[in-house]
């Protein structure tokens, strides 16, 4: 039988859409030194492998922390409290880490790829729908609104927002019932294999990972490098 001609593409936010202003790095640099506590830049660059680390850890162990707001926000000030002891402040480290969290809830923290408009604005020039589909906290809809996108997209679907995670298909399948549109003929663009690739596949759903900074190994399908490339990607 002959797959239905796409009618919505979906896409994952961090390190899809957006990423971090100036940087991780930075934006806890600056919270630090407000409450005090001066550090390099280079000594906290340093410990963002073990941030990561931290994420990862956790995330493998148990994703469905994304299906709260509560353990979302708990994962992330335990990752930042872990940084915080790791620079040597030890008592007010949840107090900073807390910091650090709320301080991503303003859009100055975050900058959209140059290349995110002009895709969402193709694709809806197709007559296409366009979504999001995110792990994220529930501050994910103002972000978007504050980013100026909202008017692009058709639905934003967050994990604590919903209580379901990528790669759960049901999120999935909850994106393309919000937009009218059945999983085989959409799209989910993101950079994990896991959460995006093989979640939107088990919805049905076809999948292009996207890989902006040539981290990806072997485990999936050939990313594409910017959402300039999509349209090659999905053969249209």
């Amino acid at each position: 039988m002959i797959a239905p001609s796409l009618q919505a593409i979906f896409f994952d936010v961090g390190n899809t859409l957006i990423y971090a202003h100036p940087s991780v790095s930075e934006v806890c640099r600056q919270v630090l030194e407000r409450a005090g506590h001066v550090r390099d830049l280079h000594a906290i660059d340093s410990l963002m492998p073990l941030v990561d680390a931290y994420y990862e850890d956790r995330y493998r162990a148990d994703d469905t922390f994304w299906t709260s707001e509560e353990e979302t926000s708990s994962v992330w000030v335990g990752m930042y409290s872990m940084l915080c002891r790791e620079l040597g402040i030890e008592e007010d480290a949840a107090t900073l880490a807390r910091a650090v969290y709320d301080e991503f809830e303003s859009a100055e923290r975050w900058r959209l790829y140059e290349d995110v408009v002009p895709a969402f604005e193709r694709a809806r020039g197709r007559g296409m729908r366009v979504g999001i589909i995110s792990n994220w906290d529930s501050r994910l809809v103002r972000l978007m609104q504050a980013l100026g996108v909202s008017d692009l997209l058709d639905t934003v679907v967050s994990s604590a927002d919903v209580g379901l995670r990528k790669p759960d298909p049901r999120i999935f399948e909850l994106a393309c019932a919000n937009v009218g549109v059945s999983p085989n003929a959409s799209v989910h663009v993101g950079d994990h294999v896991y959460a995006d690739v093989l979640g939107a596949s088990a919805a049905g759903m076809r999948a292009v990972l996207i890989d902006r900074h040539g981290v990806q190994t072997d485990d999936g399908p050939a990313p594409i490098r910017s959402l300039d490339e999509l349209e090659n990607a999905l053969g249209l």
